[in-house]
This record gives structure tokens, C-alpha cells and sequence, in this order.
């Protein structure tokens, strides 16, 4: 038996900025995920470098982070059985030339650079993420 759990997602700036946060959001809805916080911020880049650490030693990181910054973001904590993996499966592949249909990257990202949304990969991710951005008020 599945047990619920949460997820941590982000429509990055460049969907946003493309008018698709509410399509995201409808999608959201659609497939079962219950929002258990949402917002608009700007993230600043001390926020995004703190962010994406993990990825601080990869040939991205600096173009990341900048991307990050470079306008608002859309993030929320989403819940329901097996959040995150059913998130991952509904965002599709990384490359969007690679996602599969109907995916919100195959729908919405420019690039494998801009590719309009994050989710969490693990669990624990979607704890800390989601911790990262929200104060346990701010949830429901």
C-alpha cells in the first residue's frame, strides 16, 4: 500500500515569464495532487547557488543559477500517494526533445536548459525543498 507523501515543484521563470503557471497549476490539479502551499517569489542568487549546490562542481551551476534568478518563480508543496515519482513521470524527461507527450516539458520548456519545471527526487528532497521555501505555516 502507498502512503502519501509531498513533493516540492517550481515552475521556473522562463514558463512563467511564457504565461503557462496556471496551466501548470490546472495540471496540478488534474492529477490527484492535492496543494498544500503556493507562491510567487523572486528568487534571489543567493538563494538559487544555495539551492542548487549539489550541483555547484557541474558546468551548469553558474548558467543555472543565473537562470533561477532572472525572474518569478511559482513554487508549491504538492501532496498525495507517491508524489514524487508521479511528478516526475507528469513533468517528463529533462531534454524536452526527449520528454515524452503531453509532459509539461514536451507542452511548455524552451530548452534542456529552460525547461520549466523542477520536482524533487526523492522523498527526503521534497522535504527539504519544500522547507527551503516554505515556513510550516504557510502550509496546509
Amino acid at each position: 500500500m502507498s502512503k502519501k507523501e509531498i513533493t516540492f515543484i517550481m515552475v521556473k521563470p522562463d514558463a512563467v515569464s511564457d504565461g503557462h503557471s496556471g496551466a501548470i497549476l490546472k495540471r496540478i490539479e488534474e492529477e490527484g495532487f492535492k496543494i498544500k502551499g503556493v507562491k510567487m517569489i523572486r528568487i534571489s542568487l543567493e538563494q538559487a547557488k544555495k539551492f542548487y549546490e549539489v550541483h555547484s562542481a557541474r558546468p551548469f551551476y553558474g548558467e543555472l543559477t543565473e537562470f533561477m534568478a532572472s525572474g518569478p518563480s511559482v513554487v508549491a508543496c504538492l501532496e498525495r500517494e507517491n508524489a514524487v515519482a508521479h511528478w516526475r513521470k507528469v513533468i517528463g524527461a529533462t531534454d524536452p526533445a526527449e520528454a515524452e507527450a503531453n509532459t509539461i516539458r514536451k507542452l511548455y520548456a524552451r530548452s534542456k536548459g529552460e525547461n520549466a519545471v523542477h520536482g524533487s527526487d526523492s522523498p527526503e528532497n521534497g522535504v527539504i525543498e519544500t522547507a527551503f521555501f516554505f515556513s510550516g505555516s504557510e502550509l496546509v
